[in-house]
């Protein structure tokens, strides 16, 4: 069976941790694209107001594979 896959990069952001970030980030990219296979974490930053860490960011490629 012969497959192609995409990817797509996003940024998912949360305020809790970079984990929850990927999380976010994941469960968004999988309400909108089917057959996601996979994730690759690009980056991580945070935010930073005040002294304090205001948001964690993580940029993300999700793989999926393409419909025939």
């Amino acid at each position: 069976m012969e497959r192609v896959a995409r990817i797509s990069e996003i940024i998912g952001a949360s305020p809790v941790s970079f984990d929850e970030a990927i999380r976010v980030g994941f469960e968004r990219a999988n309400r909108t694209l089917r057959g996601i296979t996979g994730l690759k974490v690009l980056e991580q930053r945070v935010s930073v107001e005040d002294g304090k860490i205001e948001e964690y960011r993580v940029r993300m490629e999700i793989i999926f594979v393409l419909e025939s």
